[in-house]
């Protein structure tokens, strides 16, 4: 987890990662969560579609009633998302490969709006870890 515990110490920046730990998600969350952060975890595997991901990481994040589940209101949601009096917030997502082979245009718009929440200076650090195998992703780093 020596990458994973960079981030959770601050020793290596928020962002959006690609990240190839075998730990199950309750370990991870174990972790995540000891070192002060809240967590998230979405699981992918069977959300293929736009519709399916918005609604997925809606429940995930727990956005309730007012969230739109569109691209514009899960911008906003992700910007009222705030760590309180944690470290951060880390979103664990699993499974992002099919999503991102039946729809890479959708795929694309998702991962620049977690970019945008990633690099806003409101509500804390924020991190994703995409995990699983997928398509190759340009300007996305390895946390291993």
């Amino acid at each position: 987890m020596s990458g994973l515990a960079a981030v959770l110490a601050g020793r290596t920046e928020p962002g959006l990662y690609q990240w190839h730990g075998a730990f199950d998600a309750e370990t991870v969350r174990h972790t995540v969560e000891h070192a002060g952060w809240q967590f998230g975890y979405l699981d992918g595997w069977q959300e293929e579609s736009k519709e399916e991901f918005l609604a997925g990481i809606g429940q995930t994040l727990g956005f309730g009633a007012h969230y739109g589940h569109n691209f514009d209101a899960l911008s906003d949601c992700l910007h009222d998302l705030r760590a309180g009096d944690s470290s951060g917030y880390l979103l664990l997502w699993d499974g992002w490969g099919p999503f991102a082979r039946a729809d890479s245009r959708a795929f694309s718009v998702s991962l620049s709006v977690l970019g945008g929440r990633v690099n806003s200076d409101r509500g804390g650090p924020f991190v994703v870890l995409l995990r699983g195998e997928g398509p190759h992703l340009d300007g996305i780093s390895s946390l291993d």
